[in-house]
């Protein structure tokens, strides 16, 4: 925790003397990263401010929102991002179901309400997102709790700047590429990202991080995909989740669960049923899925397509008041798969090909 809270500091935040800094964490349990986190800001010199909640009392609290309370939350994120000048939002797990039974009308207004300031979080500001491990993150991952907060420091603390260096390569080729195909199990699927730069996260924005990402064009996406990790979403987890697009629009939407609920994320509005980030996950240490996207889009040998908003740094016109991270993993344990770039293979199996590239493959046999 002390060297993750070292690093957020002052590799993900840079942060500068009186710059002002908000931590936001879902629970008191959270406390001895929080702690760590404000002796580490104000070493540098800059200001932290700590607000605690909890998923419970989040839940009542939207369950119950009206008009005025949605009026009360666009002002105070409008606030929030125009006072300060980072932020670290530290989430607990308690309950992936929590939150499964409010209104999704009222979800939606909410999302409507404060599109405009998270806009301006997410892309003018600098920001971490981490999930704190948990018992219930443990149970998910199928360790115990003491095994389970090794591995997720662990994973946490990889060295992000030998990953920054090593994707370069990738970089490089995303950005001369115009044609992507992906071939999987019930799987294949094309589109452009021709002049949409590719940008490697390296530990900046997301803890654990190691992806690098970019946006298909728009009205490119054509095909099936087929997602074989768990999507939780707003208190459901939706499994074999399948999306059908023509012209860069999810035309038809099926799971194992409840495909009305599904689809009705996707009419939330318009750009809900176009892509706005295509990402290949690179983190050595994240083998499996857990149903945590924080740690699932990582996942070394897989990819994930998100439907929903664009990335400001890689934007491709779509707006969107969801941004649903769904990941494919492409290695041999679970079912392979190939990448192409311009039709020429650049992935089998999760493993790259190109000598290039092999050093992104870390330790896969």
């Amino acid at each position: 925790m002390r060297q993750l809270s070292k690093t957020i500091v002052e590799y993900s935040l840079r942060l500068q003397e009186n710059e002002k800094v908000l931590i936001k964490a879902e629970s008191m349990d959270t406390k001895p990263l929080v702690q760590l986190l404000i002796n580490e800001i104000y070493r540098v010199g800059a200001v932290p401010m700590v607000r605690y909640s909890d998923q419970e009392t989040n839940d009542l609290l939207m369950s119950k929102t009206n008009i005025e309370r949605v009026a009360l939350l666009k002002d105070q994120n409008e606030f929030d991002v125009n006072h300060y000048d980072a932020f670290i939002s530290i989430r607990y797990i308690e309950n992936d179901f929590n939150g499964k039974d409010i209104d999704k009308q009222i979800l939606s207004e909410v999302g409507e309400a404060l599109k405009e300031s998270n806009d301006i979080r997410i892309n003018q500001r600098r920001w971490v997102l981490l999930n704190y491990p948990s018992v219930t993150a443990a149970y998910k991952a199928g360790m115990p709790t003491k095994d389970f907060c090794k591995y997720a420091w662990d994973v946490m603390t990889v060295d992000y700047q030998k990953m920054h260096d090593l994707i370069k390569p990738l970089k490089e080729l995303m950005e001369r590429t115009d044609k992507v195909r992906i071939v999987a199990p019930n799987t294949d699927i094309t589109f452009s990202i021709k002049d949409i730069p590719a940008i490697p996260c390296c530990g900046e924005y997301n803890i654990p991080d190691g992806e690098i990402f970019t946006a298909p064009v728009k009205t490119s996406v054509n095909g099936v995909i087929t997602y074989n990790t768990p999507c939780p979403y707003q208190g459901n987890i939706y499994t074999n989740v399948s999306l059908t697009f023509e012209n860069g629009k999810i035309v038809k939407a099926t799971c194992n669960e409840d495909s009305e609920s599904l689809n009705h994320i996707f009419d939330i509005d318009e750009g809900a049923r176009y892509v706005g980030e295509f990402a290949i996950g690179l983190n050595p240490q994240i083998l499996n899925p857990m149903g945590d996207i924080l740690f699932d889009e990582k996942i070394i040998g897989s990819i994930h397509f998100t439907p929903g908003r664009a990335y400001r740094e890689a934007f491709n016109g779509n707006i969107s008041s969801i941004h649903w991270d769904m990941v494919l993993i492409e290695r041999k344990e679970y079912g392979g798969g190939a990448l192409y770039f311009d039709d020429v293979l650049i992935r089998q199996d999760g493993k790259f090909v190109l000598p290039e590239l092999e050093p992104l493959n870390y330790h896969l046999k």
